[in-house]
């Protein structure tokens, strides 16, 4: 047996480096705008402390956020199971363990590093998904842990959190040397036009990276498992739930869609494409049956 059984997509791994570069690119434009105009040296210590803190408690702060709650083998001796199966399969620590009381079914996982994750089912997904889609759920779910998504879309955030806070700082110095500086109106129009249109990219390709994250995190999960059939079914199983569950809880999650299996999506409000945090429910079959195709297995 291999030392990880999550396999790398270097398709997928190819566009996400590219994603990365460009928002690199865009990091370096902005900074380089803005430092034209003004002194940034507190604003970046602070944007950067922010970040830190987002990123090493991510863990925390997406159980608070769930309110979700950490769960031992004895309170949750079947759920544990699965991970503890997964976890042997793929090589990997076991994350700790966690359930979100709430009806609207689905799982996430986050966590700065796969020695300090959690991995959090909702008890509506325990109630509604049978062990083998359990299990294709949870292993797409620790395949985030094991490359590391959490810090990827930490780094990657960096880009939109630096545009909207530095154009803030330069906004207020702007002004305030405008009264002394014939020049600092037209400087603050130039940081604030530069900054909309980072923020603007920056916003599409953070999508578009996660779009690619869960595609990647499907494929390994079916071949981790071997079963991209019960993968699929929990899709179809759990998109299909999204609409029955109460347009109030599915708004109080929409927020955390990025940490998902699948989007909660209220009625009446629809995505685009281009601004989704997912791929279209089709896409994602689509691959799982190229996956069973590949394993000579058909979907059902």
């Amino acid at each position: 047996m291999a030392r990880t059984r999550y396999l790398p997509d270097r398709g997928l791994s190819a566009r996400m480096g590219l994603t990365m570069f460009l928002l690199g690119l865009l990091y370096v434009v902005l900074i380089g705008v803005i430092a034209s105009y003004t002194n940034l040296a507190l604003g970046l210590i602070i944007a950067a402390g922010a970040l830190f803190a987002q990123w090493y408690f991510s863990d925390r702060i997406a159980l608070y956020a769930m309110h979700g709650r950490v769960v031992t083998p004895e309170e949750e001796p079947h759920l544990h199971g699965i991970v503890d199966r997964l976890c042997a399969v793929a090589d990997m620590p076991k994350p700790t363990v966690a359930i979100a009381d709430t009806d609207v079914p689905n799982a996430f996982a986050t966590g700065r590093t796969p020695s300090r994750a959690v991995v959090c089912a909702t008890t509506g997904l325990m109630r509604r998904l049978d062990e083998r889609e359990l299990e294709g759920v949870l292993a797409h779910e620790l395949s985030h842990v094991a490359h590391r998504d959490v810090t990827v879309m930490t780094i990657a955030s960096v880009v939109g959190v630096l545009a909207g806070f530095l154009t803030r700082i330069v906004m207020f110095s702007g002004m305030g040397r405008g009264r002394r500086d014939s020049n600092g109106a037209p400087a603050v129009l130039v940081v604030l036009l530069v900054s909309a249109v980072v923020y603007a990219l920056s916003f599409v390709l953070i999508r578009t990276l996660s779009r690619y994250r869960e595609l990647s995190a499907d494929r390994a999960a079916a071949f981790l498992t071997s079963r991209p059939s019960a993968l699929a079914s929990a899709l179809v199983k759990i998109s299909g739930e999204m609409g029955r569950i109460p347009s109030r809880d599915l708004r109080e999650a929409e927020p955390y869609n990025a940490f998902f299996f699948a989007p909660a999506v209220a009625p009446g409000f629809t995505l685009s494409s281009l601004f989704a945090t997912h791929p279209p429910l089709q896409r994602r079959l689509d691959q799982l049956g190229e996956i069973s195709a590949e394993l000579g297995r058909p979907v059902t």
